[in-house]
């Protein structure tokens, strides 16, 4: 836990874009000690004043995606805290001490960075503080130059110091709700006060006699789980993932999980619904005969992969293992930072949360929206750990599905399971765009075949460049003892594995 925690703190500098303390975390984490499994959920609320009536009230048909209307409390800053005391051995100011010097020393702006900076140009300069830290003289930096943010430097050295008291209920809380009361956001200035990091035993289900874990609710983790136990009850009739007849159960049962998130799923604080039934043996067998020979077009299949989230994943040398996955929602987030703090807000609220009055993730004060994110952790009977997830949006649960299969059912290895061609669902879930045309994006490394087959099935395929759909998956598996390791990384992204000898 200590190493995902100054990995995550260490991310949130080096990938402004996609991650910050401003944003939300979820985990899981492995403890050898008690042999058990916990989930970890810091995820923010809605602001007291978001009301449907007042975002419909002003003629809006959808949430904004940006500015301060957008913003959910930051959680993740809960997430690092809590972890650290309950699962770390180091103290919090030691674990973001390597994002302190990173922040004040400076960074070099990656292509990524740089192409993520042109592309929200606009956004950022509308912010005097973003455009003052991320667009110098009025231009986004370039490649090569050197990014500095000693304002976040200073704000992650006083929550070593201070911590959640200093976040969410002192200097900082302060700031934060009087920059949204001066851009009209809707805080009351209650909300940070009661921001905590929940810690609970997560739902799991068998996969060819494995054990996988994920997230509950608010996170998408369940439907990832339903996917996985749908297929448990169909082999692969070849031995090549590449086989169209295995791809296309894959699709067909991704579409059928992601309308029953859809449909059913939203802040169980909010809700009565009980997101477990989605993982009962009659709910998984009936799903299963919904599954037909050709493609099929959900109503409630919604919104194109994004990949503004960041993962990473880390074992120890006696077996503790952690699933971390961390994310400000879009590039950037709101766009809105906290003047003298060099903290960006996340725009979960805007990005998540439905105006329409019939959806269970309408918006409400107080309630936490439905995420995108979710990881994975995966125990074998003889204590193999393997641990793995992915940014990318809705494409996060049908890439993690895709990786595990590779690896369960055809034996990849896990960087041959990371390389091995992806394919992407999509719409999924974003109420943005809930009712798009179904798509199957499929990279132009799976062979024509296969290609013409799905075709022949009424899919309709559109086909992208060789590593570009599939986010940046990561993965570890260790045995007992750490006694065997393997890693794979995802070419797709700047990703890496760091192997510390201790």
């Amino acid at each position: 836990m200590d190493a995902a925690i100054a990995g995550a703190a260490a991310t949130n500098v080096v990938l402004p874009a996609h991650c910050g303390i401003g944003g939300d975390a979820f985990a899981l984490y492995y403890d050898v000690e008690s042999d058990a499994v916990f989930g970890l959920n810091a995820s923010g609320v809605a602001p007291a004043g978001a009301r449907r009536e007042v975002f419909t009230g002003s003629g809006e048909t959808v949430m904004p995606d940006s500015g301060a209307r957008s913003v959910a409390v930051p959680g993740q800053v809960s997430a690092l805290i809590g972890a650290a005391e309950r699962f770390g051995s180091l103290p919090i100011e030691d674990l973001l001490e390597p994002a302190i010097r990173l922040a004040a020393d400076g960074v070099r702006v990656n292509a990524e960075l740089a192409r993520c900076l042109e592309q929200k140009r606009e956004m950022l300069l509308g912010d005097e503080c973003a455009a003052a830290v991320f667009c110098p003289d009025n231009r986004p930096l370039a490649e090569g130059a050197t990014l500095y943010q000693q304002d976040l430097a200073d704000t992650l050295g006083r929550i070593g110091e201070g911590g959640l008291e200093y976040f969410y209920r002192g200097e900082f809380a302060r700031a934060f709700l009087s920059h949204m009361e001066e851009l009209g956001g809707l805080f009351d200035g209650n909300e940070m006060a009661g921001q905590v990091a929940e810690v609970y035993v997560p739902p799991s289900v068998t996969y060819r006699g494995h054990r996988v874990f994920s997230q509950r609710p608010v996170s998408q983790g369940v439907i990832f789980l339903e996917c996985l136990a749908i297929l448990d009850g169909i082999l692969p009739t070849t031995g090549s993932p590449d086989d169209p007849d295995w791809i296309h159960r894959m699709v067909e049962i991704k579409k059928l999980a992601f309308a029953d998130r859809n449909a059913h799923v939203a802040d169980p604080s909010f809700d009565d619904f009980d997101y477990e039934v989605l993982l009962s043996a009659a709910h998984i067998a009936r799903r299963r005969k919904d599954l037909g020979e050709w493609a099929s077009d959900e109503p409630w299949c919604p919104g194109t992969p994004s990949e503004d989230t960041t993962y990473l994943c880390a074992v120890d040398q006696w077996g503790n293992a952690c699933s971390f996955i961390h994310s400000l929602s879009h590039l950037f987030g709101s766009g809105v930072m906290v003047p003298g703090t060099g903290v960006l807000l996340n725009n979960r609220a805007g990005r998540g949360f439905s105006l329409h009055p019939d959806h269970p993730n309408v918006i409400a004060p107080g309630k936490r929206t439905m995420h995108t994110l979710n990881c994975y952790l995966l125990r074998d009977a003889d204590g193999c750990i393997t641990v793995g997830g992915t940014p990318g949006g809705d494409g996060q649960p049908q890439w993690n599905m895709q990786v595990l299969s590779h690896i369960i059912d055809f034996g990849l290895t896990p960087q041959a399971a990371v390389d091995y061609p992806r394919w992407t669902s999509f719409p999924g879930t974003d109420p943005a765009s809930l009712y798009r045309e179904t798509v199957l994006r499929m990279e132009d490394r799976f062979p024509g075949h296969t290609r013409e087959s799905l075709e022949e099935r009424g899919h309709v395929l559109a086909i992208g460049d060789s590593w570009e759909s599939g986010g940046a998956a990561l993965v570890i598996r260790a045995r007992p003892g750490g006694v065997q390791w393997e890693w794979g990384v995802d070419r797709r992204s700047g990703g890496c594995a760091i192997y510390v000898p201790r």
